[in-house]
């Protein structure tokens, strides 16, 4: 049986990848029981991820939360 929270890394890290220019760099870890999902990308992407007034990360959190695996966790973008 995977892991809480692996699933919603997964498309974390797809979605993340789709968004960044160096998709190489794109790093997910799951931190604890699958309650901290922290999303690592190369410095010049860090605010392809954020996006304007964080509405990407908004979005990225609201995927997250919709999922079934995902209800629950925490994404941070880690510098």
């Amino acid at each position: 049986m995977a892991e809480r929270g692996d699933d919603s890394a997964d498309l974390i890290e797809y979605l993340a990848k789709a968004i960044v220019s160096q998709p190489e760099e794109v790093n997910v870890i799951i931190e604890g029981d699958g309650e901290l999902i922290e999303l690592e990308t190369a410095d010049d992407d860090r605010g392809r991820v954020i996006g304007r007034q964080g509405r990407v990360a908004k979005a990225l959190r609201a995927i997250l939360n919709a999922t079934a695996d995902g209800e629950g966790c925490r994404l941070d973008i880690v510098d």
